[in-house]
């Protein structure tokens, strides 16, 4: 509901009546109003008009809305032979038919026999057009070899690594959240790196809990600055009822406002508390629902960088991904579990990103993931913006369901390309009620690091990295040393610390 503005001449109304009429207008703010179904009724305008103009935009999402995901795997793909320059979206994506695998696995064996040919220099080969689909399938030596390899004639600056394939992968991890002191230490270790930051230094806690104060998990929360109804940002709440927020994350610098508003719901419910800034550093917020009991709802996606530099971490992706979805379908609740993947490599490749939506189809998933292969590729940075862009925004993700995202890459993104930026998705995740789990590749380098952790931090994931047995030599094989700046850690198998993180989400929703 928006109030009425009043006219100025309101000014010469008697205090002792101006105060009265103030009061009953906070009134009627705080009453639990029943929320309006029409859309962008809620939240209502908060306290006073503003003096100027909104700050900052805030990124524009749709809400989870999928009810189920009980189909085969649908696939999109984004060409990669355009120019750099242009988007990488718009009319050149196009949908892959369900029974079309075998042009897949075509432009696959493309990338394996395109990396058989590296004594062939690029400039040899012709470029494929800007924009185009793909060749020909015939003939077939010579159309495979070009489907991969870059416009760009750079090398790779990521040196082939020689370790058997399918041999144990280790991995370590940090939750820059639960030790954010050395978080902020990190980050100032690291200023004046070439990323989009975002100053997450001031932080508070938002936790809402229902009458018999359970978590809610999945309530949408709105924050506001005085008298608009347009959010500044949005968040829903994990499966332990709780959001990170970060005012100046999303404020401009100029804006100096002490307090905030903050509306939740979930389902009919809503209510709404005021964030002092400075003040505490969390805020407890109840509603008057009971968490639904039901079995739980899980959707996982793969966002797996699929350049030349990262065959051994895909290789070990493929061997494990029928035993970790076994031991996640018996986790407690035995979840409903929805699958997804996005492929990503760089523009002037075979593909910038192919995009394989939700399915509870396991084996047909794992058909999808077994054609994927590594290649491509070229420069340091890859396509990662317009991969989490795609996973955040273009998949179906479900109500009342956790979700979590899975990164396996190597490399930064690229900064210099326009279009989406994952700092503005990394809040849009975050807004949806999406985790982001980091995994950092051997080779990943401080930019790199950097933004993993941000996008891990804002959205309240972790940061995980491989660990070797010399961390300056990927190839000596499992260990429990790594390069990055992180301290106090413990090591797991790769796969096995996935099935933790995942059960440690799920385990924390209310159950009967």
């Amino acid at each position: 509901m928006r109030l009425p503005r009043l006219p100025l001449r309101v000014a010469a109304v008697p205090a002792v009546a101006a105060l009265a009429l103030l009061a009953a207008c906070a009134a009627v703010i705080d009453a639990p109003l029943a929320h309006a179904a029409t859309p962008g009724a809620w939240p209502p305008a908060w306290q006073d008009p503003p003096a100027s103009p909104q700050d900052y935009g805030t990124p524009r999402f749709d809400a989870p809305q999928a009810s189920h995901c009980h189909r085969l795997p649908s696939t999109r793909e984004v060409p990669g032979g355009g120019q750099h320059g242009n988007s990488g979206h718009g009319d050149r994506t196009r949908e892959l038919r369900r029974d079309e695998p075998a042009r897949a696995a075509l432009e696959d064996r493309a990338s394996r026999r395109a990396e058989a040919a590296k004594s062939v220099a690029p400039s040899a080969m012709p470029a494929a057009p800007a924009g185009a689909v793909a060749a020909a399938p015939a003939p077939a030596d010579a159309a495979e070899r070009e489907a991969d390899l870059p416009l760009q004639s750079a090398p790779s600056s990521i040196a082939p690594r020689q370790r058997p394939r399918h041999e144990t992968v280790t991995a370590g991890l940090v939750d820059d959240n639960a030790d954010f002191g050395a978080y902020l230490a990190y980050r100032q270790r690291n200023a004046g790196l070439p990323v989009r930051d975002r100053d997450v230094g001031e932080r508070y806690l938002l936790e809402v809990t229902d009458a018999a104060g359970r978590p809610v998990h999945d309530a949408e929360v709105a924050v506001q600055r005085a008298g608009r109804a347009e959010p500044v940002m949005w968040a829903r709440t994990d499966t332990a009822g709780r959001a990170w927020l970060h005012p100046r994350a999303f404020l401009a610098p100029n804006v100096s406002d002490r307090a905030l508003g903050v509306a939740v719901r979930k389902g009919s419910a809503w209510t709404r508390a005021t964030l002092v800034r400075g003040e505490r550093a969390a805020l407890q917020v109840r509603l008057g629902v009971a968490p639904i009991v039901q079995r739980p709802r899980l959707d996982l996606v793969f966002m797996v960088d699929a350049t030349g530099s990262m065959g051994d971490e895909i290789a070990k992706l493929k061997s494990s991904m029928r035993a970790m979805s076994q031991q996640i379908s018996q986790l407690p609740g035995q979840p409903d579990i929805c699958y997804g993947l996005v492929a990503y490599r760089d523009r002037g490749d075979a593909f910038l990103m192919r995009t394989h939506d939700f399915t509870d189809e396991l084996g047909a998933f794992q058909n999808v993931l077994a054609r994927v292969q590594a290649g491509g590729g070229g420069d340091t940075p890859e396509a990662l913006n317009e991969a989490l862009h795609e996973t955040v925004h273009g998949l179906s993700w479900r109500t009342d369901a956790t979700r979590l995202v899975v990164l396996v890459a190597d490399a930064p993104p690229h900064l210099d390309y326009g279009g989406p930026q994952y700092d503005l998705d990394m809040q849009a995740a975050l807004a949806k009620g999406i985790k982001l789990f980091a995994v950092g590749a051997s080779g990943l380098d401080p930019v790199g690091e950097y933004i993993y952790r941000q996008m891990a931090q804002y959205t309240a994931g972790r940061f995980v990295f491989l660990t070797y047995k010399d961390a300056a030599d990927p190839g000596s094989g499992p260990g429990t040393q790594t390069v990055h700046d992180v301290g106090n850690y413990s090591v797991q198998t790769l796969d096995k610390l996935v099935v933790k993180l995942v059960g440690d989400e799920l385990a924390r929703l209310s159950r009967g």
